[in-house]
């Protein structure tokens, strides 16, 4: 079979989900079954229920992904991010997550996840000058 190579900036759908599709299988293939699933804590206003931010997760194989986090200003420093990733993590170590991954920007919250005993086991150099990916885990057994 032939193949012809196409480079794009733009967001293909259909490429993104055949691309993940046969990943997948390949993956269910070689480790007998599939587990990866969706995980994700909201924090809505309490008198609108509006989205204000939260947590995009997700698990697989034995480990939690934590792709997003946001809270507004306005709801730092009141332990909704620490109860939030609490959440997650709990939910993590339910469906046999054995550790998590995240991560963050060195201008965003390493200190946070820090705090709240992820450790940082990479780090690389990225733009602006001086400011760097943050790369943490945290181990649940």
């Amino acid at each position: 079979m032939d193949a012809i190579l196409s480079l794009s900036g733009e967001p293909e759908p259909e490429a993104a989900r055949i691309v993940e599709d046969g990943l997948n299988a390949f993956n269910d293939a070689y480790v007998g079954y599939a587990d990866r699933a969706p995980l994700t804590v909201i924090a809505r206003a309490a008198d609108t229920g509006a989205i204000l931010g939260g947590i995009v997760a997700h698990t697989s194989l034995g480990l939690l992904f934590v792709d997003l986090v946001y809270l507004p200003d306005t709801l730092r420093g009141q332990d909704l991010g620490s109860r939030m990733m609490a959440m997650v993590e709990d939910e993590a170590r339910r469906r046999g997550c054995r550790a998590g991954v995240v991560y963050t920007i060195s201008f965003q919250a390493p200190g946070f996840y820090q705090r709240l005993g992820w450790e940082v086991f990479g780090e690389v150099p990225c733009d602006p000058p001086g400011t760097s990916r943050v790369f943490l885990s945290k181990s649940f057994g």
